[in-house]
């Protein structure tokens, strides 16, 4: 059985997609760039700053889902520059705690919104009702 996972605390759908879906013990998190909730205006003034937006906006979403950061088991990374993969990392590191998630990051030409980091995510765990 599939269900939404839908919260305001991370941007809105803009398409045909939802912010996320459980199934099971699994929740599946759609990719999250540096859009703020609250205005729906992508956060600008370098990586670091959109890469900590885009993880607080995943991490909204497993919330939503009745999850932590902990439960995360995988996560992809998608940068228009790979040259800010270290300043990415950094941030990265202040929302995960070892055992880090398995994760892979790649380079992408464009990403929505002329966002320069776009973050998804697969979480494990006893979803709890919120």
């Amino acid at each position: 059985m599939r269900e939404a996972v839908a919260t305001l605390s991370a941007p809105q759908a803009i398409g045909p997609y939802s912010q996320g879906i459980k199934v099971g013990n699994l929740v599946f998190i759609s990719g999250q760039v540096g859009t703020d909730p609250e205005t729906g205006a992508l956060e600008t003034g370098g990586i670091e700053i959109q890469t900590r937006r885009a993880l607080k906006n995943l991490e909204a979403v497993v919330t939503g889902a009745g999850l932590e950061l902990k439960d995360v088991v995988k996560v992809n990374v998608y940068l228009t520059d790979m040259g800010d993969f270290a300043a990415m990392n950094a941030v990265y590191r202040e929302f995960f705690e070892s055992p880090f998630p398995a994760r892979c990051c790649v380079h992408v030409g464009d990403l929505a919104g002329d966002a320069d980091v776009e973050i998804d995510a697969m979480a494990v765990g006893n979803p709890q009702p919120k």
